[in-house]
């Protein structure tokens, strides 16, 4: 049995980056490196420099079929078996065979090549490739027909890409490099937009990384490597489905955003018994979140949470693992140890951890208090515990070891105990350690034994120094945590000033952002903002029923701008003082809203003045014209006993035409001041666009020296209104019509592409400059047209302000080669909809 043949396919991201011709320069350097290379098939599509590249090179003649009367000619594979060469080059993988043929597809031929030992280089688009041909639709809106199962591909021996940047395939089709001159504009203007071959471009390079990665897995394990190697940015969050997860995600979902071709892994363990239970509910939305972001999600057994996880991120190559910081308070931290994180860190390895906070492990609390004793009363209940327990038993070992010679070591224990209560509770509990272990000490240790009797005076100053010891010792402990809360407030504060300055900053919503910032940092029931005239402006919280409200003004006491209202527990002195700074920036913010909305007025009343100050400069010079040559007119009809009959009709035409000039320019301004003000009445109804095309080359009287037609005949029904549509189709067809060179017409052409319709109006003319292309959809703008036959600049703008209130966009391109290209999309009417069901009534706003 013959070995099987290897398969190399060249992959490309769009037609004419250069597969074919890269498929025969291999072939070549493998012939003159002395290999047997035959041309199977291959599609130069009349190229020149491809059709170069097959000379000698062996060819296999094609197979020739006729079906409906139609010569079709496809790879020969008995011809090619029957030549059995070493390397047989292989066009377009993906291709459709002609009935009759003895398989369907091209790639089963391929197979059949590899079986008989024959090795086979080919060449695929990336959007032949099946699992990506409706992610190539969405971007391109065409459906492809031609697709290959991603097994075929990825059993390839090799896969090599061949790229080409966007804006040069654009500049070979340009050139007339890829297809012929009468296809070029089609091209460049639908399938071979730059946006498109850029999503296509990353596509291909994304879905061989995808194929990289899983052949070195596949390497490491056959190799037994079980280290991670960290060749792409893979996020692993993992999920309790506590309330946390939503955070977790979505900080997971940024950090692979952070890098090119980040994944974003979500993982859920469960207990192997299924007594660990999650929210259902909570977790299935949770996936949902991590899917619509582009993630997968992952549930998986294992009882021993840290170790299941990090196992299962390093299966996956995984370079960060995000987690929740723990829900658990303080004392079952100190009960049962660090917890999960510290756990996941120490088995991490290499892998990068991020503790994440969230709200489940305790809101950003009020500001500490410094007033009240410096340690709070659990540390002293603590404290009191601590001395409760440790002095009995305490007491019970040293009783149960005393000799003579131990009073030195039983009064040292006792003090020992003495300092540690101190530690943990402060001068009360200490006092209260001092006092009990002196007394157990006399009782227990000290003759006459069982009698709280002191017989000596160096015995009383024994104990006194004793106690004196254990409040030194608290004392120190007291300033201590006091100092130490006054850091936590000086440092929470900080932290508040800062978020205060950074709310002003961001403008729009600073006053809610800082009312909230308040209530929060002073543990408020709520806080309202208020107007003088007691309008709320931004509130938090709810007030408290029964209780006043302290009131402070914001800004100047005499004009306050504003009111501050808190409810809730009274403010101590430094307290107030951060409040005055709050309020300071309040007043900052307010003073900032009122700036900009008087920015934007000032900004809105410029443009009105620069459109009143157009209008008025428009009004002198087009308007005159027409009204001048009108009057005239009929000012010598007045005269017509001395006029000719001749001369008489002239002046009739001279007036019916300066009057019709001005009935269409006063109908311009009243339309684009309804355009501006949002009350065009539009009726959308489904419109045949070719029909509304020849339309308007009627009403412009244009004919095929004028004007070239494109119409796709299977275009559906576009949503429009057929009136305003057409006025649409003549202004931006006659703006055309004038910029084109004399000799060179006009082309109108009509397509589809996905769920929008296109028609496509391209001159050859002197084309607008990329910075100036919006500027000719303002009113008034004629881009240097002095000729004031040119009326008032108001065919753009009126278009434009249609095709929108229609659901469309009119957007300006450049032609390929010099000139403007036009293009007016329209939404395409649902199949089934019905003429009926399909028409709106609405006012564009």
């Amino acid at each position: 049995m013959p070995r099987r043949g290897r398969l190399r396919v060249l992959l490309g991201a769009a037609p004419g980056v250069g597969k074919t011709f890269e498929m025969l320069s291999e072939g070549r350097r493998l012939r003159d490196e002395g290999r047997d290379v035959v041309i199977a098939i291959v599609e130069t599509h009349e190229r020149a420099a491809t059709l170069a590249q097959t000379a000698g090179l062996e060819q296999v003649p094609r197979r020739r079929d006729r079906h409906r009367d139609v010569e079709l000619t496809e790879l020969d594979l008995d011809a090619v078996l029957d030549r059995a060469p070493e390397i047989a080059l292989v066009d377009e993988l993906a291709h459709t065979n002609a009935p009759g043929s003895r398989h369907a597809k091209r790639w089963q031929d391929v197979d059949e090549l590899l079986a008989a030992g024959i090795d086979v280089i080919t060449t695929v688009n990336v959007q032949h490739i099946d699992s990506l041909n409706a992610v190539v639709e969405k971007i391109t809106g065409i459906e492809q027909q031609e697709t290959i199962p991603d097994a075929v591909v990825r059993a390839a021996d090799e896969i090599e890409v061949v790229d080409l940047a966007p804006q040069s395939l654009r500049d070979r089709l340009t050139a007339g490099l890829v297809y012929p001159a009468e296809r070029i504009d089609a091209a460049l203007s639908n399938y071979f937009r730059l946006g498109n071959l850029t999503a296509l471009r990353e596509l291909a390079l994304l879905w061989l990384a995808d194929e990289v990665d899983s052949a070195l897995r596949s390497y490491r394990a056959e190799q037994g490597i079980e280290g991670t190697w960290q060749a792409r940015e893979r996020v692993v969050v993992t999920l309790t489905g506590g309330p946390e997860g939503e955070t977790l995600i979505r900080r997971g979902a940024r950090i692979a955003a952070r890098s090119a071709g980040g994944e974003l892994l979500a993982v859920h363990v469960t207990a192997q018994d299924g007594l660990r239970t999650a929210a259902p509910g909570a977790l299935s939305t949770q996936r949902a979140l991590v899917e619509s972001l582009g993630g997968s999600y992952h549930q998986i057994v294992g009882d021993e949470i840290p170790q299941t996880l990090v196992e299962f991120a390093q299966s996956v190559d995984a370079t960060q693992l995000v987690i929740g910081v723990s829900r658990r308070g303080r004392l079952a931290s100190a009960l049962t140890g660090p917890g999960i994180g510290a756990e996941i860190i120490r088995l991490s390895g290499d892998i990068d951890v991020h503790i994440v906070t969230h709200a489940a492990a305790g809101r950003r609390g009020a500001l500490p208090r410094i007033t009240g004793g410096a340690l709070g009363w659990r540390r002293q209940v603590l404290g009191f515990v601590v001395a409760l327990t440790g002095g009995p038993l305490l007491s019970w070992l040293l009783y149960s070891m005393r000799s003579p010679e131990s009073i030195t070591s039983d009064v040292l224990a006792y003090q020992l105990l003495v300092v540690v209560v101190a530690l943990i509770g402060g001068i009360r509990p200490a006092l209260f350690a001092a006092v009990l272990s002196g007394l157990t000490l006399d009782f227990l240790f000290v003759a006459p034994l069982f009698t709280v009797t002191i017989a000596h005076p160096l015995h009383a100053i024994a104990l006194s120094l004793y106690v004196i010891i254990a409040v030194l010792v608290s004392l120190i402990v007291d300033q201590a945590a006091r100092r130490a809360r006054a850091a936590k407030r000086a440092s929470a504060e900080a932290e508040l000033l800062a978020a205060v300055a950074g709310n002003v900053l961001r403008g729009d919503n600073a006053l809610l952002a800082l009312v909230t910032r308040t209530r929060e940092a002073f543990g408020l029931a709520g806080v309202r903002l208020l107007s003088p005239a007691g309008e709320v402006i931004a509130i938090d919280g709810e007030p408290v029923q029964g209780r006043p409200a302290v009131t402070i003004p914001v800004g100047p006491d005499a004009a306050p701008a504003a009111l501050l209202e808190l409810h809730g527990s009274e403010l101590d002195a430094p307290e107030r003082r951060l409040l005055d700074a709050i309020v300071a920036q309040i007043a900052a913010a307010i003073e900032h809203t009122d700036l900009r909305t008087a920015a934007r007025e000032a900004e809105s009343m410029a443009e009105t003045d620069q459109v009143r100050t157009a209008l008025l400069s428009a009004l002198s010079h087009d308007l005159r014209r027409p009204l001048a040559s009108a009057v005239a007119a009929i000012g010598g009809l007045r005269t017509a006993g001395t006029l000719s009959s001749a001369d008489r009709d002239e002046l009739l035409a001279t007036a019916d035409e300066s009057l019709a000039s001005l009935s269409a320019l006063l109908t311009d301004l009243l339309d684009v001041s309804r355009v501006q003000a949002g009350v065009l009445a539009v009726s959308l109804s489904p419109t045949d666009a070719d029909d509304v095309v020849l339309a308007a080359l009627d009403e412009l009287e244009l004919g095929p020296a004028d004007v070239e037609l494109a119409l796709d005949p299977a275009l559906p029904a576009v949503q429009a209104d057929p009136v305003l549509l057409r006025r649409v189709v003549v202004n931006v067809l006659a703006n055309a019509v004038r910029h084109a060179p004399a000799d060179v017409p006009v082309i109108v052409s009509t397509s589809r592409l996905g769920e929008r319709a296109e028609i496509r109006i391209v001159d050859r003319g002197a084309g607008v400059a990329v910075d100036r292309q919006d500027a000719i959809f303002h009113p008034f703008q004629r881009l240097g047209d002095t000729d004031n036959a040119t009326g008032l600049g108001l065919g753009l703008a009126l278009s434009r302000g249609f095709t929108e209130g229609m659901g469309g966009t009119l957007t300006p391109e450049d032609t390929p080669g010099g000139g403007l290209t036009m293009v007016i999309a329209l939404p395409i009417v649902a199949a089934g909809t019905d003429a009926g069901d399909s028409t709106d009534e609405r006012r564009h706003a």
